[in-house]
């Protein structure tokens, strides 16, 4: 394991500038594509983002964990703002939502982080990788319908995952393709052993010669027929004559809507969902983190609700902790929180002083950063490793994939959850003891050798073995090893002891009680005409 001396942010900036760089880089189309996806001002998206880097960031105990607009959250916010009828009354809902996480915050109730199960985690991972990949390819094509941003198998502009990559190839934009490959081949040079030895190559991270020779050769296919990329081919950031109007992009909350119900309910959902999706990714950045850091779950509820509360007042888009932006981050070589929030406030600086370049950068450069990203988080040996854990951990991680990339995030995180339950209760079920049968003088005999722990979810399992025991058998129903036993459980034995004085069944029980400190343990044994009695161990 790699150390973590030496992890204090001041002294990191050679590490985390470099990454803060890449990280602006993955996350202005997506905050403008996500805004675009959710059906609200696009400089929504880019409060989202500045406010999730800058102050999410400075107030998050995460180390290398990204904040800005979800992708998760979008399809919530197009229906919200639509219900609510005005963007200025949603915005009232994620103010309080945003309070409402300051609450879960201080309730602790970010420790349920803890009981995420890990093959859910890295089925995220790989689905949003895949999910990815497949998203950018119509990008790195040329052809640009659906925005960035938008992760769900069934799109805003009508079509599917697939079915958008058949319908690019009546769409490809020559230019677009030079670029997507140009930009590829340089990412893919930065990762070779021949670059990585200079030193020079890991402060100049390769995403930025990426996007410097992307606009480059946008400028040099302008005035080629054929070649050329239009406006829906490259950024659009919203540029803004002077500061008045760069202030006039930020919408003010209509707080009358504080009497609307359901602007309550919206805000729950959104406290809900965007609390879970956060808890969700600081366990999978914390994963993917070489220095295995452990993110306060609740710090990061109630940074997440600051930034919530401040980008309700000041006209942005729910905010989560982001797996794309903080893999991203972990990837570029980032160690602590200096580069979320330099990222922010390049996202700040670059809307006020530079929109001019900005929106010379083509879609399809960005397409080949985020193949990268996406390949990395679903790289073969992750599906190999997971393989090799068994059953109980691939079914659960595959399952999480195919719902992420065939349905959404939500919907194929909640369908990993609930598979991963079922392969819990499945394991419970069937290891809550250990049988050993024998077959003494033509007698059967049977010990049944209770586990540690033995809880309700081991009902089922008992009972049904009990339950099928032949007569004719001589049984012991063996707890001495036990600390825990649920009461269920108990009464279960308790009423086998009884049922098979009607049966002929010898039953020898020891320690039934011992794991409530009866002390000397008792011996119970049921005779096959009914008596039975007790005695000391």
């Amino acid at each position: 394991m790699k150390s973590i001396n030496n992890l204090n942010p001041l002294n990191n900036f050679k590490n985390d500038i470099p990454a803060s760089i890449v990280v602006f880089f993955v996350a202005l189309p997506l905050c403008l594509g996500i805004a675009m996806a959710s059906g609200a001002p696009l400089f929504s998206g880019l409060i989202a983002g500045i406010i999730g880097g800058i102050i999410v960031g400075a107030l998050s105990g995460s180390p290398i964990g990204v904040s800005g607009p979800a992708a998760g959250l979008a399809v919530i916010v197009l229906t919200a703002i639509q219900d609510l009828g005005r963007f200025e009354i949603f915005l009232v809902a994620v103010i309080l939502a945003g309070i409402i996480q300051l609450i879960l915050g201080f309730i602790k109730a970010g420790n349920i982080a803890y009981f995420f199960p890990s093959s859910v985690i890295f089925g995220m991972l790989s689905g949003i990788g895949i999910i990815i990949f497949l998203k950018q390819i119509p990008h790195a094509f040329g052809y640009d319908k659906d925005p960035e941003g938008d992760f769900s198998f069934l799109q805003v502009d009508g079509k599917n995952t697939f079915s958008e990559i058949y319908k690019m190839l009546e769409f490809i934009s020559p230019g677009a393709l030079i670029i997507a490959a140009v930009s590829l081949a340089i990412l893919l040079l930065w990762e070779t052993k021949l670059f990585k030895q200079y030193k020079i190559f890991q402060l100049i991270q390769g995403p930025l010669i990426a996007v410097l020779s992307g606009i480059g050769l946008n400028i040099y296919f302008s005035n080629m027929e054929g070649y050329s990329l239009n406006s829906d081919q490259i950024v659009s950031v919203p540029i803004a004559g002077s500061m008045g109007e760069f202030f006039a992009n930020f919408t003010l909350p209509d707080f009358s809507a504080l009497t609307n119900p359901a602007v309550y309910i919206t805000a729950i959902v959104i406290a809900i969902v965007a609390s879970l999706e956060t808890l969700l990714c600081v366990e999978a950045t914390d994963k993917q983190d070489p220095y295995k850091r452990v993110t306060p779950t609740n710090r990061e509820l109630k940074a997440q609700g600051v930034g919530n509360i401040l980008s309700g007042l000041i006209g942005g888009l729910p905010i989560t902790q982001v797996i794309v932006r903080s893999s991203a981050n972990m990837q570029a070589g980032g160690k602590t929180k200096i580069s979320a929030i330099v990222h922010g406030l390049l996202l700040l600086i670059s809307i006020m002083l530079i929109p001019n370049l900005l929106n010379l950068i083509p879609l399809a450069t960005l397409a080949a950063i985020l193949f990268m990203v996406g390949y990395k988080l679903a790289k073969p040996a992750v599906f190999k490793k997971m393989y090799q854990q068994g059953m109980g951990q691939f079914i659960p991680f595959i399952v999480t994939i195919l719902g992420i990339v065939f349905i959404d995030l939500l919907w194929g995180l909640g369908i990993g959850l609930m598979v991963a339950v079922l392969v819990l209760l499945k394991n419970s079920y069937k290891i809550p003891y250990k049988m050993r049968k024998e077959n003494l003088k033509g007698k059967k005999k049977i010990v049944i050798e209770l586990a540690q722990e033995v809880t309700f979810l081991n009902k089922a399992s008992i009972l049904k073995s009990l339950n099928e025991i032949p007569e004719n058998t001589e049984v012991v129903i063996d707890a001495s090893k036990t600390n825990y036993m649920h009461y269920d459980v108990e009464e279960i034995i308790e009423n086998y002891k009884i049922s098979v004085q009607n049966k002929n069944i010898q039953l020898e029980i020891i320690d039934l009680h011992a794991h409530k400190g009866v002390v000397p343990p008792i011996h119970i044994s049921v005779k096959s005409n009914g008596a039975y009695s007790n005695s000391d161990k």
